[in-house]
């Protein structure tokens, strides 16, 4: 890729585009070369910057005060003015306030007590699969367990269920650079932000729901009544698409490293640490943006108050200054510190609950399958800003 400099700045640029068809199916190498370029590399197409190492990305993911989401973290202003209010373009005051609103239902205390009926759901859910021996573990796992968890705890009327999926794909397309993928899905995107608003009233909430305790804190007053739907958005749509592309990608790594499958089912105690691992290689966000609120410098490398950059989650998480072999899927890696759920004040605030969903489901094949074989060719699907699985059939033995 060509490399170039203006006078203007000593920030190298790049005519690396991350956003094609066949960047987005086989992104590693080229957030390679960016890594190898610098820390901080311009995209001129795009007209933004890249953060492409571990350290600089965890550093400004904890320095909101420099690196602000309240001016969108997507990348086109359509999305991003969409997208106003919600708790992940905010910045405190305003996003401590919407983050407060379901603290305590998200804290380990409250998850700790879900997780025997979570584990208990998921026995269930595997053994029904196991009788089939043949199946889809994007499809008929990976999808339809998390919807199963998430859908109850939402609280969301029935109607519009079906399309949760849709929208929520659709969503982060819509928050890519202006190409045709946003473009196409930014309408899509919008119809969810509808169903939410004319179906997902007050009245229309399951007792006991998060989207329930949403609406009882907008009628307290503790948070403003145009920050219901936002609030909603905000924590439905992260909570389906990424620990589907979690769950999906545990099961395909596991069936191209048999080995790293027999070392967690020798020791189960591995689970955690192994699903740290495959969120560290297969980051369901690859990116998000920033905008920052003043100068900032990094190896010499200099960017200007109101420059919008890009924190590459996935670069990050395979940096080789950070992690010895990062390409390397390795179970025994204490992989704890990758930044694929974010980290600091806009760490993702339901990654508990994403993590135990994925921990459960883990320990359940474990408990009951020594092989999966991957059946024809999986089917990625390509999306601006997360990344993951369509289909992937298996059969287990």
């Amino acid at each position: 890729m060509a490399i170039s400099q203006t006078q203007e700045s000593l920030v190298p640029h790049s005519d690396i585009d991350l956003f094609t068809d066949e960047a987005l199916a086989n992104p590693y190498e080229l957030y390679h070369e960016l890594r190898d370029i610098a820390p901080l590399v311009y995209l001129p197409k795009y007209e933004m910057y890249v953060l492409t190492r571990y350290e600089q990305v965890r550093a400004a993911l904890d320095d909101w005060q420099t690196f602000s989401s309240a001016k969108g973290v997507g990348l086109n202003p359509s999305i991003n003015s969409a997208m106003a209010g919600t708790i992940i373009n905010s910045d405190p005051p305003g996003h401590t306030q919407l983050r407060n609103v379901l603290k305590e239902r998200l804290a380990p205390r409250a998850l700790a007590a879900l997780r025997p009926t979570i584990e208990a759901k998921a026995d269930k859910h595997i053994e029904g699969l196991l009788a089939l021996r043949n199946f889809d573990a994007v499809t008929d796992l990976a999808r339809t367990f998390p919807i199963s968890v998430v859908l109850e705890m939402l609280g969301f009327p029935e109607e519009g269920h079906d399309q949760l999926l849709r929208w929520g794909s659709a969503t982060f397309n819509a928050m890519g650079p202006d190409n045709a993928r946003s473009t196409q899905n930014l309408p899509i995107a919008g119809e969810m932000f509808g169903w939410l608003a004319e179906k997902c009233t007050a009245d229309r909430m399951a007792p006991g729901g998060l989207a329930t305790t949403i609406h009882e804190a907008a009628a307290r007053g503790d948070i403003p009544q145009e920050a219901v739907v936002p609030l909603m958005a905000g924590y439905s749509i992260p909570a389906f698409d990424t620990t589907i592309s979690a769950i999906g990608s545990a099961v395909w790594l596991f069936a191209q490293h048999p080995d790293q499958w027999d070392l967690v089912r020798a020791n189960p105690s591995l689970i955690p640490n192994a699903f740290n691992e495959v969120l560290r290689l297969e980051s369901p966000a690859q990116v998000f943006a920033r905008v920052t609120t003043k100068s900032y410098v990094t190896d010499g490398l200099a960017l200007e108050p109101q420059s919008r950059v890009l924190l590459m989650f996935a670069s990050a998480n395979r940096d080789e200054r950070k992690y010895t072999d990062p390409d390397v899927f390795d179970v025994r890696r204490d992989a704890s510190d990758h930044v694929a759920f974010g980290y600091g004040i806009h760490g993702c605030p339901g990654q508990g609950l994403a993590k135990l969903e994925g921990n459960a489901v883990l320990a359940a094949l474990a408990r009951n399958v020594s092989r999966f074989e991957i059946l024809g060719e999986p089917d990625r699907e390509l999306n601006n800003v997360t990344r993951g699985l369509s289909s992937l059939p298996v059969t287990v033995s």
